[in-house]
């Protein structure tokens, strides 16, 4: 469930968000708002996903109020000046809806709240699947199951989308996760980003040739991208003679 506020000064477009609301079985309604400040009692106290935000309400604007929010649940703004719709993006805000409001636009700014909180719930997840080992290795999770890897084993790391693929010199290993979480996960001196896509184990680093690091995977030359961003650590460890 998507636990929701209603936060408008005007009786009848809270009545009309709350009847929305009603009929989205995956929307819950906690309480409807008059002003800013009911909102921030609300939003201290309990677990909020979602608020709707008028713009001009007493007190504090919509959009003054949720510049005070270091963390604020998703917001759709809901107002009848279409004036403010950048200043609501530039917030953040998921979506941008004009009085009076559709039911059709209503559903559509739902989903799109939907889709926001799901894909913040996977990467929570994606970055938990990564389990602390030791000095020469760690454990991830792949096939509903924890995976010993061993450093020594590993010849890059590469990152498809929402999985990372853990290349081994005897297989692979993949896994939900985001190349960042893993990355702060791996020790600085064994490994080395190259690429937003990559990171190479240093020790398996055979040549270095223009923008292309390579190294021997199952007995074949294997070259990988060095991104531009990240050259000039690479060169600074060659020229260290670290490799």
């Amino acid at each position: 469930m998507i636990r929701v506020i209603i936060v408008d000064d005007e009786p009848l477009a809270q009545e009309i968000l709350e009847t929305y609301v009603s009929k989205m079985p995956e929307l819950e309604l906690v309480s409807i708002c008059n002003d800013a400040l009911e909102a921030n009692d609300i939003l201290k106290s309990q677990q909020i996903d979602l608020m709707f935000l008028d713009i001009q309400m007493p007190l504090l604007s919509g959009i003054d109020f949720l510049k005070t929010l270091t963390h604020p649940p998703c917001v759709v703004f809901t107002t009848a000046h279409a004036d403010y719709a950048v200043q609501g993006f530039e917030l953040d805000a998921t979506d941008y809806l004009l009085k009076p409001i559709s039911l059709e636009r209503f559903m559509k700014a739902v989903n799109k709240v939907t889709d926001k909180i799901s894909k913040r719930k996977t990467t929570s997840e994606s970055d938990n699947n990564t389990i602390e080992g030791g000095e020469d290795f760690i454990f991830v999770k792949a096939d509903k199951k924890l995976i010993k890897v061993d450093f020594e084993n590993v010849l890059y790391i590469e990152g498809l989308k929402d999985y990372v693929i853990i290349r081994l010199e005897n297989g692979r290993v993949i896994t939900l996760q985001t190349m960042k979480s893993l990355e702060d996960k791996l020790p600085v001196n064994k490994f080395k980003r190259i690429h937003r896509s990559y990171i190479v184990n240093i020790k398996k680093i055979s040549a270095i040739l223009g923008n292309m690091v390579e190294l021997m995977e199952s007995g074949k030359i294997k070259q990988l991208p060095i991104g531009k961003n990240y050259r000039d650590e690479l060169m600074d460890i060659v020229s260290d003679n670290k490799l």
